[in-house]
C-alpha cells in the first residue's frame, strides 16, 4: 500500500522501505495554471455589468480573507517579526504591482474577450524571463530565451484578427 506524505516543497512516496523524493514545484505551478484560467472565466463573469474597481476590490478582500486564515490556521504570522526592512519594500513594492496588474486585467477582460486578453496578461512569462536575467542575474539561456519568443509568437498567433 503507498502512502502519500505532503511536505510544503517536496513530496515522499512511501511504498514499504522504498521512499521516492520528487520535487512538487511543477505540481504547483500546474495547479497555478488551471486556477488562473478559471480566474479568469469567473472574472469575466463577475465583471459584467459592474464597475471593474469594484469588481477587483470585491476580489481582493476575498484573497485577503482567504490567505489571512491559511496564514493564521498555520501559525505562520509569528513570521512578521523576522522581516526585514528589504523584504517589507519588495513585497509592497510587489503589492502595488499585483494591484496595477488585477487592475488592468479586469478592466481589460471587462472590455475584451477573455479568450484574447488571457494569452496577452501571459506574456508576462517571457517578460518575466527577460527581467529576471536583467535585475536578478538569471542566465537566459537558449531554452529559455526560446521559451520566450514562442510565448510572444503565439500570443501573437492568438491574438490576431
Amino acid at each position: 500500500m503507498q502512502r502519500f506524505v505532503c511536505f510544503k516543497k517536496t513530496m515522499f512516496i512511501e511504498t514499504g522501505d522504498l521512499i521516492l523524493y520528487k520535487n512538487m514545484w511543477w505540481i504547483y505551478a500546474l495547479l497555478s495554471a488551471l486556477f488562473a484560467a478559471l480566474t479568469a472565466i469567473f472574472a469575466k463573469l463577475g465583471v459584467a455589468n459592474i464597475n471593474a474597481n469594484l469588481a477587483t476590490g470585491i476580489r481582493t478582500i476575498v484573497i485577503l480573507i482567504m490567505i489571512w486564515t491559511i496564514v493564521l490556521a498555520n501559525g505562520e504570522a509569528k513570521g512578521i517579526s523576522s522581516l526585514s526592512k528589504q523584504n517589507i519594500f519588495f513585497l509592497t513594492v510587489s503589492g502595488i504591482a499585483t494591484g496595477l496588474s488585477w487592475l488592468f486585467y479586469f478592466k481589460a477582460i471587462q472590455l475584451g474577450d477573455v479568450s484574447r486578453v488571457a494569452p496577452i496578461d501571459k506574456l508576462s512569462v517571457a517578460l518575466t524571463i527577460i527581467l529576471a536575467a536583467i535585475f536578478l542575474k538569471e542566465a537566459l539561456t537558449l531554452r529559455a530565451a526560446l521559451g520566450a519568443a514562442l510565448i510572444i509568437t503565439g500570443t501573437i498567433v492568438l491574438i490576431w484578427k
